[in-house]
C-alpha cells in the first residue's frame, strides 16, 4: 500500500492521528525535507528506509515505490495532498501499475494560517466563499484561461494565494485588478512551524512587506474584507430568531 500522507502545515502534533498510525507503520517513507520539518519523522520508526525528495524527480520517487512492491509506503506531503501536492501523477501510475493506494488528508497551511492571525475566513455579509490559487509565473502553461489571480480578484471574496512569495510585484498587480488598495491582507511564513511569522499589511503595502520578509517558500498571503478587525455580522446560525432542524427560532 503507498499511502499519501498529509504532513500537515508543519507543527508535528498537526498531523492526523491516521498519518500518524501510517507514518509509524511504514517501511518506506519519502518526504521533502524543504517542505515538510524533520521533526514530523518522529512519529516513523527508526528503522524505516527514509528517502527525501527535495532533489528527487517523479520518476526517482517512482522507482522507490516499484523497488517496494510489498512495502508499506507512506509519501509524506505537506499540508493537504488534495491542494498543491502532485498527487495525481502518482495516482496515476499506481492505477496503471496495479498498486493499492490511499490518501490520507492533512491540515492545511490555509487552516494553520487563519489561526495564526485569528480570523475565520467565511464571514457573513462580507466574505462566504474563499479562492485558493497561485501566480502562474513559470508554470503559465499549467494555468487554465479565465483562472488567474487578476482574474478571480474582482470577485473580492477572501483569497488564499499560494506559490507566489517570489513575484511580490506579478501579485500585487494581479490583486489589484479588483481588490481596493486598501485591503486587509495576511503574510503568513512558515504557518505552525517553530519560526512562524505573521505580517499584517494591505493590498496597497503588499509588494513592499512580502519582498521584506525575504521568505520564497512556506508562504501564505491571504487578502480580502473578512481579514479586517471591524465586529463581524452575527451569524443566523446561533441567531435565536432563526430556525433550523436542530432547533426552532424565540418568539421576539
Amino acid at each position: 500500500m503507498i499511502s499519501f500522507v498529509g504532513a500537515g502545515p508543519g507543527a508535528p502534533d498537526l498531523i492526523t492521528l491516521r498519518g500518524r498510525d501510517r507514518l509509524a507503520a511504514a517501511d518506506v517513507v519519502v518526504w521533502a525535507s524543504s517542505l515538510v520539518p524533520e521533526a514530523v519523522l518522529d512519529h516513523a520508526r527508526s528503522a524505516a528506509e527514509v528517502h527525501d525528495s527535495a532533489a528527487m524527480t517523479l520518476e526517482d520517487v517512482i522507482a522507490v515505490y516499484a523497488a517496494h512492491p510489498g512495502a508499506a509506503v507512506v509519501r509524506l506531503h505537506s499540508g493537504d495532498p488534495s491542494v498543491y501536492g502532485a498527487i495525481q501523477e502518482q495516482i496515476d501510475w499506481c492505477v496503471v501499475n496495479s498498486r493499492d493506494f490511499e490518501i490520507v488528508p492533512g491540515v492545511s497551511s490555509l487552516a494553520a494560517a487563519a489561526a495564526a492571525i485569528g480570523r475565520e475566513l467565511t464571514v457573513p455579509a462580507v466574505s462566504q466563499s474563499v479562492v485558493l490559487t497561485r501566480i502562474a509565473g513559470r508554470t503559465m502553461a499549467s494555468m487554465p484561461p479565465g483562472q488567474t489571480v487578476a482574474d478571480f480578484s474582482p470577485h473580492r471574496a477572501t483569497m488564499a494565494v499560494f506559490l507566489s512569495a517570489a513575484r511580490p510585484v506579478e501579485l500585487q498587480q494581479e490583486l489589484l485588478a479588483g481588490y481596493p488598495p486598501q485591503t486587509p491582507a495576511a503574510i503568513v511564513v512558515r504557518a505552525s512551524w517553530p519560526d512562524e511569522r505573521v505580517v499584517r499589511t494591505t493590498v496597497a503595502d503588499l509588494r513592499r512587506d512580502l519582498a521584506a520578509t525575504g521568505a520564497h517558500t512556506t508562504v501564505l498571503v491571504l487578502v480580502g474584507d473578512a481579514l479586517g478587525e471591524r465586529p463581524a455580522a452575527r451569524s443566523h446560525l446561533y441567531s435565536p430568531n432563526y430556525s433550523h432542524k436542530f432547533r426552532k427560532a424565540r418568539p421576539a
